[in-house]
């Protein structure tokens, strides 16, 4: 089975080896295509690379016990509520209540 692989390789190599070179144009669209396919390449090889790193890594942390968050300091949840907001937000309200606006009307003039 392996030889006869290999004799089906060597033949495929030797068919493309066989090719008579042509000449032709090559338009700028083509080069633009070409390296915009090369760069898609490379940005999605970084990105499988650096998927593969994280996953990689955060693996041998919890191999080795390592705790990434062990020397950060974590701060306390601190809310703070201020007296003279909830005044401040009625003041409005009250004003409006106390002098409420009337409707206009519109004369007719015949």
């Amino acid at each position: 089975m392996k030889t006869i692989r290999t004799v089906f390789y060597t033949l495929c190599f030797a068919l493309l080896l066989m090719v008579p070179a042509c000449a032709s144009y090559v338009d700028p669209s083509v080069t633009t295509f070409a390296i915009q396919a090369v760069v898609g390449v490379v940005v999605v090889a970084g990105a499988v690379i650096g998927v593969a790193w994280r996953k990689a890594k955060k693996k041998a942390m919890n191999v080795l016990h390592i705790d990434e968050n062990a020397g950060k300091e974590v701060e306390d949840d601190l809310v703070v509520f201020d007296e003279a907001a909830p005044a401040e937000a009625s003041a409005p309200e009250a004003a409006a209540e106390e002098s409420p606006a009337e409707p206009e009307t519109a004369e007719v003039q015949e």
